[in-house]
């Protein structure tokens, strides 16, 4: 995947006066997935994006693939329904990605027992076919064995329960990835600018812009699609400056620390905090993540910041649960993701998650809101409008069984290492770039990462700067924000020499790191 490559593409194609069946505009979960449908059933696929694939929300949640109880408790039966069969369906096509993790909701009430212990049940059975595993109720004994870090005191049992867990930006690189291999063009660093019209008023494509080289682009295209995500009412006032507003934003902060918060492989979820949220406590690559919040946004940003009456609530909630209350000096790293959430009446947190499909007077295409759990079905959904409105060639759509790139059944021969498997069949790859004693070097003692993963990702993975081989080709930055500090000048170095800059650029990356990464940590 070359970006070069796929800029040509685009050039030869506007040359041509060839239009694209589909363009989309967004690199995100839920534009990618579009990507892949579109590509999969035959279509001609162009996607642009205006910072690194993933920048904005779709590298920056909660690491879950799940059904999600608090829309169970909402009774919303048939998202939970839909996102329960998502869940099956990524385990399946994206399984060195995706894999089970238990659940322990900790009882401390006599009641508590018996009424998440119905509730889990229902999950299950709504589940049906695509379950991960049987909820069941644990005895003090059995819960403190599956969550050491737990605090004993007052603790009558608990309920197991299983979802699934993945690593959102490596899985959106391998969905970038898939689209290629299907044929789709995608390219990173290049916004769009405005869009075309044909001589009956509607849209006929877009223009974006090289932002490397200031190389101006002309995409034609059948159907545009605009896949946003927080950014979907500006990209669609490009073309009407009066466009009714569509989404809503809030933000969810998450909490990193050492895994001797946590130890242990089980995940702890608290099910009602003082907000009326869950909060999870996670394994993720050898640290604890602790999330999320609820805080409703006056405007989307690229990097938004967390209020530091977000960090106390995360950090006050999982102390009341854990023997060794974390501190902010505990903190290795916080990151925010902002939700796209359909506009409607109420609190952010009670807002539906389902997605939506508006198609303005123009023909514009958006699609917006949604879980990344069910971002192959929002993709679906879309496509088959797509190809209805632009009189598309009709074709079934073919992602239920798709394998994405780098899909490995089992990843037992990589070690079961988690640092490997998430490159799937990929990681042989790699590891044989390593056989270089210079790529072989760990980048720094706190995390695994090597030399060769920084090449691999500007040769393959189109990762263009510091930040998107830190921060989501690699997740050093979301893990340990001191570490990728560490980590950027090398980091820069390698990159330079892949891409062909010179030690100016080196300088200005490392710089322009440091400043991104004082804002990932708790001081």
């Amino acid at each position: 995947m070359q970006r070069e490559a796929m800029i040509q593409r685009l050039r030869e194609a506007a040359e041509q006066k060839m239009p694209w069946d589909i363009a989309v505009v967004g690199g995100g979960a839920t534009g990618m997935g579009v990507a892949v449908d579109a590509a999969a059933r035959g279509l001609s696929v162009a996607l642009v994006e205006a910072h690194d694939f993933g920048k904005g929300t779709s590298s920056r949640s909660t690491k879950l693939v799940h059904g999600g109880v608090r829309y169970l408790e909402q009774g919303n039966i048939p998202l939970v329904m839909s996102a329960l069969k998502e869940r099956g369906l990524l385990r399946k096509n994206a399984p060195h990605l995706v894999h089970d993790l238990a659940f322990v909701v900790p009882n401390y009430s006599w009641w508590e027992a018996p009424f998440y212990g119905v509730g889990l049940k229902l999950y299950d059975l709504l589940a049906g076919k695509y379950g991960f595993g049987a909820s069941r109720r644990l005895s003090r004994e059995e819960t403190l064995e599956r969550l050491p870090a737990l605090d004993p005191e007052g603790l009558l049992g608990g309920v197991v329960y299983y979802d699934g867990q993945f690593d959102d930006a490596r899985l959106l690189i391998h969905l970038a990835m898939t689209a290629a291999d299907l044929g789709a063009a995608v390219v990173n660093y290049c916004p769009a600018t405005g869009f075309l019209r044909g001589d009956d008023g509607y849209v006929s494509g877009v223009t974006a812009l090289d932002t490397e080289t200031g190389e101006e682009l002309t995409i034609l295209a059948r159907m545009v699609v605009n896949a946003t995500g927080v950014f979907t009412d500006q990209v669609r006032r490009l073309l009407d400056p009066e466009a009714e507003q569509l989404v809503t934003t809030s933000q969810g902060i998450h909490l990193v620390f050492d895994r001797s918060f946590l130890k242990g492989d089980t995940a702890l979820m608290v099910p009602r905090t003082s907000d009326g949220r869950v909060l999870f406590v996670i394994p993720w690559h050898g640290h604890a993540v602790a999330g999320t919040t609820d805080t409703p946004v006056d405007a989307p940003s690229l990097e938004p910041r967390a209020l530091q009456e977000e960090i106390e609530f995360v950090l006050e909630t999982a102390g009341q649960y854990l023997t060794r209350a974390p501190r902010r000096k505990d903190v290795q790293a916080v990151y925010v993701g902002l939700r796209p959430l359909v506009k409607g009446e109420g609190k952010t947190s009670t807002l539906s998650r389902d997605h939506m499909i508006h198609v303005d007077g123009s023909g514009l295409l958006t699609i917006t809101g949604g879980k990344w759990t069910t971002y192959r079905h929002m993709a679906e959904d879309c496509v088959d409008h797509a190809i209805t409105l632009g009189r598309l060639p009709d074709a079934e759509c073919v992602t239920k069984n798709l394998r994405i790139h780098g899909y490995m059944e089992s990843t037992d021969a990589l070690s079961g290492e988690e640092h490997w498997s998430v490159y799937g069949s990929d990681a042989e790859k790699i590891r044989a770039l390593a056989g270089d004693p210079v790529l072989d070097a760990q980048l720094h003692p706190a995390l695994p990462y090597l030399a060769a993963e920084v090449v691999w990702a500007a040769r393959e993975e189109m990762a263009r700067t510091v930040e998107d081989v830190l921060a989501r080709r690699m997740r050093a930055l979301f893990l340990n924000a001191d570490a990728a500090l560490a980590m950027a000048e090398p980091a820069a170095s390698l990159l330079a020499s892949e891409l062909g800059r010179d030690e100016e650029w080196v300088s200005e990356q490392v710089r322009e790191f440091s400043e991104l990464a004082a804002q990932y940590k708790v001081e």
